[in-house]
Formats: C-alpha cells, sequence, structure tokens
C-alpha cells in the first residue's frame, strides 16, 4: 500500500494538497501514479486561469490511459510545475515533492477543511484495491 503523507488533504479522484496560507499546492498521489504507471504527458492549467473545486483542471497520460485531474479547492492559479512538460515522469519518481502539479491561491481557505484527511483517503485507497 502507497504511503500517504498525514499532513496533506486529498480528493477520493486522487490528487492531493498541501496548505500553506491561503496558497495550495496540488499534485496526484502516490497511489494514482501506481494505478496509471509511467507518465508521458501532462496538461496543467494555465496560470491566472481561475479553478472550481471539483472541475477537471487538466489531464495526465500514461502507457495505459489518461485521467482528468480535478481542482481541489477554488482559486487562481498562481504557478505551475513547468518542470512537468519535459519530464512527466517527476510524478512517478516524487508524486509528494518534485511531482507536484500546480499551486492555487485559494479563495476560501477553509474550503480545504472539508477534503479527506490522510486517515480516510488510506481508507478510501484501501476498499478500492
Amino acid at each position: 500500500m502507497s504511503e500517504v503523507p498525514s499532513e496533506l488533504k486529498f480528493l477520493s479522484s486522487h490528487e492531493w494538497v498541501l496548505v500553506e496560507d491561503n496558497i495550495a499546492t496540488i499534485g496526484v498521489t502516490d497511489h494514482a501514479q501506481e494505478l496509471l504507471g509511467d507518465l508521458v504527458y501532462v496538461e496543467l492549467p494555465e496560470v491566472g486561469s481561475a479553478v472550481v473545486a471539483g472541475d477537471s483542471v487538466g489531464v495526465i497520460e500514461s502507457v495505459k490511459a489518461a485521467s482528468d485531474t480535478y481542482a481541489p479547492v477554488s482559486g487562481e492559479v498562481v504557478e505551475v510545475n513547468t518542470e512537468l512538460e519535459g519530464a512527466p515522469e517527476r510524478i512517478n519518481l516524487d508524486p509528494y515533492g518534485d511531482g507536484w502539479m500546480y499551486k492555487v491561491a485559494m479563495e476560501d481557505p477553509e474550503e480545504a477543511e472539508d477534503l479527506l484527511d490522510a486517515e480516510a483517503y488510506s481508507e478510501a485507497i484501501a476498499d478500492e484495491e
């Protein structure tokens, strides 16, 4: 079973969120990258674009499948991990570190409180297996 960092929040669709002040750093979980396999392409939202919690904001593709990625919180995209454009495998190698995808200035930081904690996410993926 994948390691689930306790300081993060999660969506059941396998995105993770690290909240620091009103900035949310977002990526996909170790479990998600294991399910997908070797990633070959990542489509990220554009800096300056508005995202709405629950909406599809990008795509990650592997040799096996393509999956939409969803915004866990609402706000404005303030930074994207441009390193992923030429090296999507960073997500496979370090999903919670160098494999982060984008950062959002949150409209409502309390929105993150509604996300799954590590224990609830671990239970959700255990139910899948």
